[in-house]
């Protein structure tokens, strides 16, 4: 889960905008091809940058959370989406795919140990790639976390945020049926893969619409129309996953292995009116994550622009910059 429209207006917290240094296409398997980038300084502490979603893509934005003179930043666009190809497929594209590609890209690069950076869906990759590999993980710094339980679906696709947004879930909900009301992720995802090209667009749009709409505290429930290739990615992407449960076999949830993160350091960036990844997941993570520090944002939503958000992540990045050699990274 991600807000799916980039940052709208400057945002004073962050370092000024900057280009890629390389840039890249990196066969991964499977047919598919993963676009990634690099920013900042080469011989830098390296990052790698995990978008939200699944389908979101990544953005220029994400690179100015960073020192640039400090930081050696990595972004790419999970399977599927952004400028990855094939573009919407849900072909080969799991969690555990995207595990596998964040290793290859780390390999490829020639980078023995990072610090992994994510936000909402970016938070859950982030903890389940660290999870699977903690040998290759220096530090976790997690924005709006969702730790994909069903939990957090019911409440985001079950009613639960409807509650505060009536008219808005009227309208997400209103589009199918009244007797497959019960599950709109199973209703959702009949349409979004029904081979009728307006059919899938109308019910992406429908739907990426209803996660846009609660992202930010200060929008109020207003929302533009995303593009169709944009949100067609997104909302089929997204759908997939939450449909299987995020690829997660039962016993294998995130909290279920955090004892393989215990000596992994790391932030947890909330907002404290968050609608879409409410913060009883992160106050969970918290708790039984030894070196995990919550920072909750009072007047802060979901979105990764909310200022607050922002200024707090730009933080916890230069505080880990400056704890270098105790990172293991000198």
């Amino acid at each position: 889960m991600d807000k799916v429209s980039g940052q709208k207006r400057a945002n004073p917290h962050l370092y000024p905008a900057l280009d890629p240094y390389d840039q890249r296409m990196l066969e991964v398997g499977d047919g598919h091809r993963v676009y990634v980038e690099q920013c900042g300084n080469p011989r830098g502490l390296p990052v790698v940058v995990l978008h939200g979603g699944p389908g979101g893509g990544c953005s220029p934005a994400m690179r100015r959370y960073f020192d640039p003179d400090l930081y050696r930043i990595v972004l790419f666009d999970q399977r599927g989406c952004g400028r990855s190809r094939p573009h919407a497929s849900v072909e080969a594209n799991t969690t555990w795919h995207l595990v596998a590609d964040i290793e290859r890209i780390r390999e490829t690069l020639g980078i023995d140990r990072w610090i992994v950076f994510g936000g909402s869906w970016g938070a859950t990759l982030a903890l389940i790639y660290a999870e699977a590999h903690p040998e290759r993980v220096a530090a976790l710094v997690l924005r709006g976390v969702f730790l994909m339980t069903r939990r957090e679906l019911n409440w985001f696709y079950g009613g639960g945020a409807g509650q505060f947004w009536p008219d808005l879930w009227e309208n997400f909900a209103g589009l199918v049926p009244a007797d497959e009301r019960h599950d709109l992720i199973a209703a959702y995802n009949r349409r979004l893969f029904s081979g009728d090209l307006m059919m899938e667009t109308r019910f992406a749009r429908a739907w990426a619409s209803w996660e846009n709409a609660l992202a930010s505290i200060d929008n109020d429930g207003a929302t533009g129309e995303s593009p169709a290739d944009y949100a067609r990615a997104f909302a089929r992407l997204e759908n997939h996953y939450f449909l299987n449960g995020g690829f997660l076999a039962e016993g294998d949830g995130i909290l279920d292995r955090i004892d393989r993160i215990a000596d992994i350091p790391g932030f947890i960036v909330q907002g404290r009116y968050d609608m879409i990844c409410p913060p009883a997941s992160a106050h969970m993570l918290a708790a039984a994550w030894p070196k995990g520090r919550l920072r909750m944002i009072p007047r802060a939503g979901h979105a990764l622009s909310e200022p607050g958000i922002s200024a707090e992540l730009v933080r916890c990045m230069d505080t880990l910059a400056a704890k270098r050699a105790k990172l293991g990274m000198a």
